[in-house]
């Protein structure tokens, strides 16, 4: 037996939730397949809750504009749900003369992604905010924050509920067919089903790639490739010595040991940065000494023993180890040709920030 229904979300992340809710607020019938017992099991919980200003990406870039979008809607979604959040900034830190350059590009593009309010300041300037950071340079970020990740899905999901989505748990997307009358989904589970539906969003996150390779009728040559990078984050025991969160200037690949704080007030340290070919959450406790010397990079005061293990996170990537890193892919049917499915891939930072910005640009895409 097959039951039709109008839009299936697949993926129940912090995107695909944001995707349910906007669709379902637009008066669609939503049904959110997620494969796991509960929504948000991977990279939607295994982050480090920042909401992003919207400084490191290519102006221009799909990432850039649905970041600042975001970060604005983000905060005012916050406030008008309860959602614990803090507006609590960020210091970008040179740790020697050759850095200053890159604060100061990192402001010029910042300033072109609508993102004004970057302050470079110098060494005293720093230490005023952050006594603890020894660095020659910093560039503070007002509009960074922080945010319960499972709140704002929490509060998500019960906005898609609210106006009528239904989420299916353990029903994992086993393969799919498109054709003129929609697309069929074959979904597992205990109590396997196929649903057909006009129009189906693939927000699954690390698993989209294979998604859509499993539906039939969607081009292979469309499909990105698959490319997992892992990242652990260290806890600090005790009372954090910093206010605010702590940036190295970044390598190309990423944003290198940074320091984040939760709403606890807890510190951590992360993520690294580690390229990986499946996904593997164990804890590798062999990088604490490499942790050491990159946090002492800018906090020299870490004392030995202070780090504990805390998570790791896997993000998925669409460009592998020596390519430039890529932007969101929203793809929609001009680019794939099947009728009424939107594919997205490598969804990674900044998508919890962009979530809301995200779910209005895909709930327009099946609108035209």
């Amino acid at each position: 037996m097959t039951e039709r229904i109008e839009c299936a979300v697949i993926g129940a992340g912090v995107v695909g939730l944001a995707v349910a809710r906007a669709l379902a607020m637009r008066g669609r019938e939503v049904v959110v397949l997620e494969a796991e017992n509960t929504f948000g099991m991977h990279t939607s919980s295994r982050n480090s809750e920042v909401i992003h200003a919207g400084i490191y990406y290519p102006p221009g870039s799909l990432k850039a504009r649905l970041c600042v979008a975001g970060k604005h809607a983000l905060y005012g979604y916050c406030a008008e749900r309860g959602i614990r959040h803090r507006r609590i900034g960020k210091l970008t830190v040179a740790l020697d003369e050759a850095q200053i350059e890159t604060l100061g590009k990192y402001r010029a593009q910042a300033d072109a992604n609508g993102v004004p309010d970057l302050k470079l300041l110098d060494a005293r300037q720093s230490r005023e905010l952050e006594p603890e950071v020894s660095c020659v340079a910093g560039l503070h970020s007002p509009s960074t924050g922080i945010i319960d990740s499972h709140g704002l899905m929490l509060a998500y999901l019960g906005d898609a509920e609210a106006a009528g989505a239904a989420l299916a748990l353990a029903s994992p997307v086993a393969s799919g067919s498109a054709s003129a009358d929609g697309i069929a989904l074959n979904v597992g589970g205990a109590e396997p089903m196929t649903v057909r539906a006009r129009t189906v969003v693939n927000a699954s996150g690390f698993r989209a790639q294979a998604v859509a390779r499993s539906i039939s009728g969607v081009p292979p040559a469309t499909i990105p490739p698959t490319h997992y990078a892992i990242g652990h984050y260290y806890t600090l025991a005790g009372k954090s010595p910093f206010a605010r969160l702590i940036y190295p200037v970044a390598r190309p690949d990423w944003h290198g040991v940074h320091v984040t704080i939760d709403l606890g007030g807890q510190c951590k340290f992360g993520p690294d940065f580690e390229w990986i070919d499946r996904i593997d959450y164990r804890f590798d406790e062999a990088r604490e000494s490499a942790f050491y010397d990159a946090i002492r990079c800018y906090y020299p005061r870490l004392k030995d023993g202070a780090l504990q293990p805390g998570y790791t996170g896997i993000r998925p990537k669409i460009a592998g180890p020596g390519a430039p890193p890529q932007d969101f892919v929203i793809q929609s049917p001009r680019e794939h040709g099947v009728p009424g499915l939107v594919n997205l891939y490598g969804i990674d930072s900044p998508g919890l920030t962009a979530s809301l910005a995200i779910a209005d640009r895909v709930a327009d895409v099946l609108a035209a």
